[in-house]
């Protein structure tokens, strides 16, 4: 399982694959224990800590020079399910074919777990230790929103984590091809989830009456106007950053266009204009919802009187969940009542000093390519580990061919990555643990 004085990343994640740890349930101990072996066959002590023996987390330490303060490094081994997914290969047996390793967790978040195990390794048996010490934390519980893993450390071991400015996570890094160029987005910041949900209320009766404008009708209203309607446009300054760099990257006509959405006036338009590239950008510029449940009465032939709609939010950096409630409650009415459920706040300060650092080992591996900030919809742990001042950088770097739609290939059927770019993403990160100093200063 060797490659040079290190494990072959690209068998770590055959490796890892094979442990399925669909979540729910979890059920991630095994392949926790094989990261712990594969630490310890290098001579790295690791820890396990859980909040439920099934679900450990483990953290290892490797000792650097001294002249940088700790890099963390975070992946997570548990995986979306694959039911209801048609899959052409068995999701779990890692198989490799046409130039890929197919499977479930084959770009979430294994290949990250894999590439991060395998340059820990190298920096621990290094001629010259990394600037600081490297911090490597594993876990479980990330796509049921963490709590069993990195919110567990963050609530009851932050002290493993004292001293750190910066982390490395999951979501970034990876090719994106646009307008005949090569990007890296290196994922800055992202959004928050806030779940609400909306009541609806009329009068109720016997269903064998016609009713007018009671709680089904005003829920119906509701799903048609937000299927047909966009939250007000923000351009909060991450998102600012990430267009910016992207309009800088692009042919000069191209980003012209790309540059006029940070207009909050032509935003919309100019979203519509750019087809598919739109599409992806649109979050990032509004507050959105999704509706994902419908709850409402208890007879056949009677009439309710209250129904409920659950909604997916998702809070741009720097605004809370009363912003979307505001925003929401413009747009359907006083009919609507809305209540946040659960809202899952990304704290701290935007801290760019290592982005010149990341971006200088993506331009050694591709000249040609361009790293760029990025922000995501979606959550990660690095929510979790915010609270404690760090700042994560998404950065699961991968070399990806044109046509690659790394978006809808995650969580999805036939999830698979090709064979080169775990080998490609290894290097990178090995450059980012020797270069990790160079970080600009805290302002």
């Amino acid at each position: 399982m060797t490659h040079g004085s290190a494990p072959d990343p690209r068998v770590l994640l055959a490796t890892l694959v094979r442990f399925p740890a669909a979540d729910p349930p979890g059920g991630e101990r095994a392949c926790v224990l094989f990261c712990r072996d594969v630490l310890a066959d290098a001579g790295i002590e690791s820890r396990l800590l859980a909040r439920d023996p099934d679900r450990p987390s483990l953290v290892a330490r490797i000792a650097g020079r001294g002249d940088a303060p700790p890099l963390l490094l975070h992946g997570h081994v548990d995986v979306v399910p694959t039911d209801g997914q048609a899959w052409t290969v068995p999701p779990f047996d890692a198989v490799e074919r046409d130039g890929f390793v197919w499977g479930r967790g084959t770009l979430d978040d294994k290949a990250s777990v894999a590439m991060m195990l395998a340059a820990a390794v190298r920096a621990q048996r290094g001629d010259t230790p990394p600037p600081g010490d490297v911090i490597v934390a594993v876990v479980p519980d990330e796509e049921a929103g963490g709590r069993l893993g990195a919110g567990f450390l963050v609530d009851e071991h932050p002290d493993l984590f004292g001293g750190v400015r910066f982390a490395l996570g999951e979501a970034g890094g990876f090719t994106f091809h646009l307008a005949g160029r090569r990007l890296y987005p290196v994922q800055i910041a992202e959004k928050q989830t806030c779940r609400l949900t909306v009541t609806f209320r009329g009068r109720p009766g016997h269903a064998s009456f016609r009713h007018r404008d009671g709680a089904m009708a005003r829920l119906g209203r509701a799903l048609v106007t937000l299927d047909r309607r966009r939250l007000p446009v923000h351009v909060v300054p991450p998102v600012r950053l990430m267009i910016e760099a992207i309009a800088d990257a692009l042919p000069r006509s191209r980003g012209i266009v790309v540059r006029r959405l940070l207009q909050p006036a032509l935003t919309d338009r100019v979203l519509d204009l750019l087809g598919r590239s739109g599409a992806t950008l649109d979050p990032l510029l509004h507050n959105t919802v999704s509706p994902v449940f419908v709850r409402g009465g208890a007879k056949a032939n009677v009439i309710p009187g209250e129904v409920g709609l659950t909604l997916d939010g998702r809070v741009l950096p720097g605004l809370g969940a009363d912003d979307l409630v505001g925003e929401l409650q413009a747009i359907l009415g006083a009919d609507a009542e809305v209540r946040v459920d659960d809202f899952q706040p990304y704290p701290g300060r935007l801290d760019m000093g290592l982005f010149d650092v990341l971006a200088g080992s993506l331009r050694e591996g591709d000249p040609g390519g361009t790293p760029v900030p990025y922000v995501t919809m979606a959550t990660t742990d690095a929510r979790h580990f915010a609270r404690l001042g760090i700042q994560t950088y998404g950065f699961t770097p991968m070399r990806l061919p044109a046509g690659y739609d790394f978006a809808t290939m995650a969580h999805g059927a036939d999830e698979r990555i090709p064979v080169d770019a775990v080998d490609w993403g290894t290097e990178r990160l090995v450059r980012v643990l020797a270069t990790f100093g160079g970080a600009r200063p805290a302002r």
